[in-house]
């Protein structure tokens, strides 16, 4: 009787093992300078120390692969900027984004990357926007919550006023870890936070 060769299913763990891999090498690549819209799948592979169907059995193509690793920029410093409250004051804002400075930093590579292929594909401009939006919400709903509270002027305009802080805020950090010494970044948070604090809640100066 002939015997039956099945398949084994790979377990879960090896699964997770083999994602982690191909995030980390293309992270890797990345920050050794590789441009992302040339780099391969086969490199990225090479590099991983995987087949190239392992690849697409987790990823559907480079473009996916990239806003899974740019979410996981995006959900660890939305979680530290969320966790500020106003009554942490400003020292505890520029602390706030000193950390996120810091994550920003640490994924400079593929911060860039994204920047990089937003301006020619539109479901990675699509994900970023949509990605920040969380920001402009819980900026929003700050805001509001101190208007209510008289602590910020009701004729503040909560929409435009958190879409010119996030964004501008967004693209100033990453222009800083692009070109300025990780010495300054407490000093840029400080800055950053000044500005948020006297510009947008319009707090009066001491």
């Amino acid at each position: 009787m002939p015997s039956i060769t099945r398949r084994r299913t790979p377990s879960p763990g090896r699964r997770a093992s083999a994602e982690a891999e191909i995030l980390a090498a293309t992270g890797r690549l990345l920050i050794d300078g590789a441009n992302f819209t040339e780099l391969g799948v086969q490199q990225i592979s090479i590099e991983a120390g995987v087949a190239r169907s392992t690849f697409y059995s987790h990823f559907r193509d480079k473009t996916d692969l990239l806003m899974r690793l740019a979410a996981t920029v995006v959900d660890a410093s939305f979680n530290i900027a969320s966790a500020w409250e106003p009554s942490d004051g400003v020292e505890g804002l520029a602390d706030a984004f000193q950390q996120v400075v810091g994550v920003y930093r640490e994924h400079a590579a593929v911060l860039r990357a994204i920047a990089e292929v937003a301006t020619y594909d539109a479901s990675v401009s699509r994900f970023w926007s949509e990605r920040t939006i969380r920001f402009r919400d819980r900026t929003i709903e700050i805001l509001r919550q101190e208007q209510d509270a008289g602590r910020s002027p009701a004729g503040l305009d909560l929409v435009n006023a958190s879409r010119v802080i996030v964004v501008g805020g967004e693209r100033a950090i990453l222009d800083h870890v692009t070109v300025a010494d990780p010495s300054d970044d407490a000093a840029f948070a400080r800055e950053l936070a000044l500005i948020w604090w006297y510009g947008a809640y319009r707090r009066q100066a001491d």
